[in-house]
């Protein structure tokens, strides 16, 4: 008769690996790691083609001056850009560390949304095609897919046109919610890190792609309610949102876009 092998015997939960966003107690260790993860998040949305022109921006909350801000300077390409070419700019716009200028309209804007919560570690506004066909519509993301229940009654919609030049409005406008759709313009999400905002941004975009796709298809069926908010609640964290992001980031280091610090 054949040996019988032994029942095999579950790996202790307490011993299996689980990665978790680190702690720093050392400000410039911090902002070492935010520059780090905004250099990379900038060249993957750049890769994801999530660029247009000089549209687009990042920005990340010094851990050490509460009112300035890390973000990639105007007209250099998402794809180039390491931690050691992004500026420093205090709310007012102005350049406090670094040699290039900031595109003064569209920090205002992230500043404003900084100053309003301060809880938030980082705001990204891309050009995405689908949350801007999107807000085209003046439409919300609706609960059609267990993506988008992340954003159920978890984002806004600034239902007119707004430019630059009122940005306390966007940010009155995004209230304490994740993301915001800017009626003809796109999405802006925020985080309680690099990782979860641009991931919030990432998954908006897409869930926007699958809403559009469905509603071209036909009639699409909306979650209940009561599923969406169960499910907002247990994917809809910014630690949810930090876990999903990495997949992401490893495989952009992978494929050759080193992430890691060059300076």
């Amino acid at each position: 008769m054949p040996e019988q092998q032994p029942v095999p015997v579950p790996v202790p939960v307490d011993r299996l690996a689980f990665e978790m966003p680190p702690v720093h107690e050392d400000p410039a260790e911090e902002r070492a790691y935010r520059k780090e993860r905004l250099a990379g998040a900038l060249r993957l949305l750049g890769r994801l083609g999530y660029e247009d022109g000089v549209g687009g921006h990042v920005t990340a909350r010094d851990p050490e001056f509460a009112d300035c801000y890390w973000v990639n300077p105007f007209g250099r390409a998402f794809a180039g850009l390491g931690p050691e070419d992004l500026l420093l700019a205090d709310g007012e716009g102005r350049v406090v560390r670094g040699g290039r200028r900031v595109n003064q309209l569209a920090f205002a804007v992230h500043a404003a949304v900084h100053r309003a919560r301060p809880e938030a570690v980082a705001v990204v506004r891309a050009q995405g095609p689908y949350g801007r066909a999107l807000a085209c519509l003046g439409e919300l993301l609706a609960p059609v897919s267990q993506e988008a229940c992340c954003f159920y009654e978890d984002h806004a919609l600034l239902d007119e046109y707004a430019g630059a030049e009122d940005p306390e409005r966007v940010a009155r406008a995004l209230g304490p919610y994740k993301a915001l759709i800017l009626r003809n313009r796109g999405l802006l999400t925020v985080g309680g890190s690099v990782d979860a905002a641009v991931w919030w941004f990432v998954a908006a975009e897409r869930a926007a792609q699958v809403q559009l796709i469905a509603r071209a298809a036909g009639k699409p069926v909306p979650i209940d309610h009561r599923a969406a908010v169960a499910t907002r609640e247990r994917f809809g964290g910014d630690l949810a949102a930090w876990a999903s992001y990495q997949p992401l980031w490893q495989t952009l280091a992978e494929g050759g876009g080193a992430l890691a610090s060059t300076s």
